[in-house]
């Protein structure tokens, strides 16, 4: 069925290939192709913008940025490990704001701690949320109190299971993801469950978790409810719990703090690598095509009803391999930057912006940023955007 145009794998080959997709190789020259054809070329370098890395501190394999709601003074990292390291008012705190070490599996590069989202009202909730992996190889999403007598550490007696995902059989493609939108919802990014290709073809399978973006609406006591409007929600043999799904593995998606559009960066499988995009209200019941597409190519034989194919793809021929999703650009000090969406990719230090519009790519150009082993971007309460590298710095852009 002919796709509608509309709105990494994580190898343990060593750090370096952490997020590496399967069949990655390696070429002189940048390519990547939107609905626009959009290319880099020797003018694009005109519009690199004066930006500039500034190090917050050096950690063991951060995979996350996070800014708690209304507090700008405190950056919290997620190391694969298990721990939730504290950034105060510049400054990284030696006591780790949560350590979940005993809970963790990440003797595997695909899995660990990989995700923390807290609660839109979180000054006066003190609810967050973390996304690990098991001893058993399962997802699980928990949800924490910030300590009632000290806001730099949670409380570890509060835990509470909110969500658990059968993923037993592989290691790989966990996804990882944890964002709230602006109706209040968290959404989870969740990979298709492993091995290559998709072996139990879960990316278009409705009735499982796998391979699919998430919206539930967490409770209090740490159950959630399914919000009436999710696509699922009360159809047999489907799960309420799903958004969207075709995906490979989400590694990193985020909503425009502006406009509230959704952008997803799907780690691809031999060829190509893919962001899509749903704009803000829409969205439901999405099927970005995996695995019966990879990008814009067909991967295999099969259906995948009105899947929308991705507003941009990245070549694995040009040296991509991994794409990790990043944020549309709100800090207005970073005028070069600002209303663009910036990304990169694990194989590649260059971090590149697109200007996306209800699912069109132009302008695409780098940044003149490079950063080795992209882990993952990150955004504050302020609307400062910060790089995570596996290798263990972690960068604020600021007005270079």
């Amino acid at each position: 069925m002919p796709r509608v145009t509309g709105a990494a794998r994580i190898l343990a080959l060593g750090m370096s290939a952490w997020l590496a997709g399967c069949g990655a190789g390696m070429a002189a020259r940048d390519t990547v192709s939107s609905r626009a054809s959009t290319r880099h070329d020797a003018s694009a370098r005109s519009g690199v913008a004066r930006v500039r890395l500034a190090q917050i501190g050096s950690f063991r394999e951060p995979v996350y940025v996070a800014g708690a709601p209304a507090d700008p003074g405190r950056i919290f990292i997620v190391e694969r490990a298990g721990t939730v390291r504290l950034v105060l008012n510049g400054r990284p705190q030696t006591r780790p704001f949560l350590d979940i070490t005993r809970l963790v599996k990440s003797a595997d590069g695909e899995q660990g701690l990989l995700g923390l989202a807290f609660s839109p009202d979180y000054a006066s909730s003190g609810l967050f949320y973390v996304y690990y992996t098991t001893a058993s190889n399962n997802i699980r999403i928990l949800q924490y109190r910030r300590s009632a007598g000290n806001p730099n550490r949670a409380d570890p007696a509060s835990a509470r299971v909110l969500l658990t995902i059968d993923h037993h059989r592989y290691t790989n493609h966990n996804g990882g993801q944890l964002a709230f939108g602006r109706d209040g919802d968290l959404y989870i990014g969740v990979g298709d469950g492993g091995s290559e290709g998709d072996p139990e073809n879960n990316g278009q399978n409705t009735n499982v978790l796998l391979g699919k973006l998430l919206r539930i609406r967490p409770s209090l006591n740490g159950t959630y409810t399914v919000p009436v409007t999710n696509p699922f929600a009360g159809k047999a043999g489907k799960r309420r719990e799903i958004w969207a799904f075709g995906l490979r593995n989400p590694w990193r998606f985020s909503f425009d703090r502006a406009t509230g559009d959704l952008i997803i960066g799907d780690v691809g499988q031999d060829l190509q690598e893919e962001i899509d995009f749903a704009a803000a209200g829409s969205g439901a019941g999405a099927n970005y095509g995996w695995s019966i597409f990879e990008g814009r190519r067909r991967y295999k034989a099969g259906s995948a009803p009105h899947s929308i194919s991705p507003v941009l793809i990245a070549q694995h021929s040009s040296g991509y391999c991994a794409i990790i999703g990043g944020y549309v650009v709100r800090d207005r000090s970073l005028q070069g930057l600002y209303g663009r969406y910036l990304f990169g990719d694990n194989c590649r230090a260059q971090i590149e912006s697109v200007k996306l519009t209800r699912g069109h790519a132009s302008g695409l150009r780098p940044t003149g940023l490079n950063v080795s082993a992209t882990s993952s971007f990150g955004e504050d309460a302020l609307g400062h955007i910060y790089i995570a590298s596996l290798d263990g710095p972690v960068y604020r852009l600021v007005r270079g």
